[in-house]
């Protein structure tokens, strides 16, 4: 962490590859991270746990999980234990897609970054090496950020709030690459979408090919551990 920062940024953390890696970019870039993750009732918990090791290897201002209920409404294979996590490939939106997750993160982030006064929201989604969720795209975050600073006390006061994607058009290759430059142990990370309760990859949904491949195409060894 840069022993200079004053400037803050609130940075959405998963436990997952990306999301820590934008965390570190975050800390490079010279802001003190305000670190928020989500306990969604998400089918794997195991990503939180991995959350606060990553939050604390990364030497985070601070880190604070918010349960929330979005198994209440459900409509996701994350969210529902009705619908499975599918291990094939698909052209169409996939069922692990969580509906309207980003937004709800990002909105409640936006909170947290008034109440800080933070400069930044970082949030690692992805437009290239992705799941072809709608809210990993470029056009949904700028909007998302001309509605922060219509919504917003500093934003109407002409200091607006700033939505940073380091990680939008990187390939997996690229980020993982990048998180290795800036020392993010990747070990502790957990991406797989039904990983085990010790956080052990399936090694054949989405998350977990998109992850493999990141680390082959990149020349590293990959050290996630499979079931």
């Amino acid at each position: 962490m840069n022993s200079s920062a004053s400037k803050k940024a609130v940075v959405l953390l998963s436990g997952g590859l990306d999301s820590a890696t934008a965390l570190a970019m975050a800390a490079e870039r010279g802001y003190s991270c305000y670190v928020l993750s989500f306990d969604y009732g998400q089918r794997s918990l195991t990503e939180l746990n991995a959350a606060k090791k990553i939050a604390k290897q990364l030497n985070t201002a601070e880190h604070r999980v918010i349960r929330l209920h979005l198994e209440d409404f459900g409509g996701s294979a994350l969210t529902d234990h009705s619908i499975d996590v599918p291990e094939e490939e698909t052209d169409e939106i996939p069922v692990t897609y969580v509906p309207a997750r980003n937004t709800v993160f990002m909105s409640l982030a936006l909170g947290w970054a008034e109440v800080l006064e933070a400069d930044a929201i970082f949030i690692g989604v992805n437009a290239v090496d992705y799941s072809g969720y709608p809210d990993c795209r470029p056009e949904y975050i700028a909007a998302f950020e001309t509605m922060a600073n219509l919504a917003t006390k500093r934003g109407v006061s002409g200091d607006p709030i700033k939505i940073e994607t380091p990680l939008i058009d990187l390939t997996k290759e690229e980020i993982i690459q990048e998180g290795t430059r800036l020392g993010v142990d990747y070990g502790l990370t957990v991406s797989c979408y039904q990983a085990d309760d010790d956080g052990q990859a399936c090694g054949a949904c989405d998350s977990c090919r998109l992850r493999a491949k990141g680390f082959v195409d990149a020349g590293l060894e990959d050290p996630t551990r499979y079931q």
